[in-house]
């Protein structure tokens, strides 16, 4: 059996990043004909933004922002050139967002992962995906047809017909979350209904924890994970090594600090940035308010590409304090006005029936005029009194968090 979906999962890593910031100019010229990005990326120069540190100077574009613009200039928010006619489908969710899907073979990036969870050309997938307005089901309806298999498609729910069409097409793949896979083998072993045919899954959406994993596996399955959203489809997934998630070919994937656009340092835990290379509908730093940590080496199954941790939290950690909201992005803006400080966390607290908040700072040097620094720049920038505590160098937990809500 074949290991590697085709030869560049496993092409040296340097001509793997020659060959994505070669081709970012042109997707940015790209991205320039849709009105928003010519006024965001307004006065770049494509031709010199071809290696990490350059693209890392370009705004985020954040997807919690997405429901405003493209209620402002709809459908897209002004980001994609092309009319929707042009496109194969056009979807919602929730928001609303609304994703249109190119037209070209396999355009939600999925096949690879598929390949990886170990199905074939000729093999036959359940999709329990829902097909509903939302992108969720042909994400892996196309990214399956697109590796040569035949797709069940079945959408969530109705175990009942899920089970005649089991027991009439014999699918080997599995895709769906990781819930609705226990509640399809909890229901047939209830109903005396033969699943067995189903040997190998890909599943996402939902959490999948060790003890799920477990016992999915103890009933025959080989199930592996993907993660992706409605915008970009399949960024990364799981192999055989088991360590980790491989990040998906044809992205730029960045991890910063959340709030920022800034990079973090190797091995930090951030915020997932991903720009895509379709010239059609271009993401160019989309922040997706996820975090993650990259992990180092390469992985044992033998793809090269940059492995992440997987899903480690929500980014977007605003919260109100005494009737006003506090952003990451404030804390972000204290960092940037104190640059001999390390890793930032604001506690937020209950003091009898009151609100309050400390901001806990890394530093090599304490002093009593930094303190009080820093209780002036929390005050001038959150507009809330707080305390500040000084800690050691690498004293706060690297978790990506820096509002830790503990009310």
């Amino acid at each position: 059996m074949t290991t590697h979906y085709d030869a560049l999962e496993t092409r040296d890593p340097a001509v793997r990043e020659q060959d994505l910031f070669s081709r970012l100019p042109n997707v940015l010229r790209a991205a320039m004909t849709a009105p928003a990005y010519a006024e965001r990326l307004k006065g770049i120069d494509p031709g010199q933004i071809t290696t990490r540190a350059a693209l890392a100077q370009l705004p985020v574009l954040r997807k919690s922002e997405l429901p405003a613009l493209h209620k402002a200039a709809p459908p897209f928010g002004g980001f994609v050139a092309q009319p929707p006619g042009a496109f194969s489908r056009l979807f919602t969710s929730p928001g609303p967002i609304f994703e249109p899907e190119a037209a070209h073979n396999d355009p939600w990036r999925g096949a690879r992962a598929l390949f990886a969870s170990g199905l074939r050309s000729g093999d036959v997938v359940l999709n329990t995906f829902s097909y509903h307005l939302t992108p969720g089901g042909f994400i892996f309806d196309a990214s399956a047809r697109a590796l040569g298999c035949a797709v069940i498609p079945a959408g969530p729910g109705n175990t009942e017909a899920q089970f005649e069409l089991i027991a009439a097409y014999r699918p080997i793949g599995y895709s769906g979350t990781p819930d609705f896979l226990k509640i399809l083998l909890d229901a047939a072993a209830s109903a005396g209904r033969d699943v067995s045919s189903i040997k190998r899954a890909l599943v996402s959406g939902a959490a999948f924890p060790p003890s799920l994993q477990a016992e999915i596996k103890a009933r025959g399955i080989d199930a592996y994970q993907a993660f992706g959203t409605a915008d970009l489809g399949i960024i990364a997934f799981e192999t055989s090594a088991r360590e980790g998630m491989v990040v998906n070919e044809d992205l730029i994937f960045e991890i910063v600090r959340p709030g920022t656009g800034d990079p973090v340092a190797e091995g930090d835990v951030g915020e997932i940035v991903v720009t895509s290379l379709d010239p059609d509908h271009p993401w160019i730093r989309l922040t997706l308010g996820d975090l993650t940590a990259a992990l180092p080496g390469i992985s044992a199954c033998g793809r090269t590409n940059m492995r992440i941790k997987g899903w480690m939290g929500r980014a977007d950690q605003t919260t109100k304090i005494k009737g006003m909201f506090v952003r990451p992005e404030q804390v972000a803006e204290i960092g940037k006005r104190h640059p001999e400080l390390g890793r930032l966390r604001l506690v937020v607290t209950r003091t009898g029936e009151t609100d309050a908040m400390t901001l806990q700072a890394e530093c090599a040097d304490t002093t009593d005029s930094l303190q009080e620094a820093l209780a002036m720049s929390l005050r001038n920038v959150t507009k809330l009194g707080g305390n500040v505590e000084l800690v050691a160098p690498g004293a706060l937990p690297n978790d990506g968090k820096v509002i830790a809500d503990e009310r």
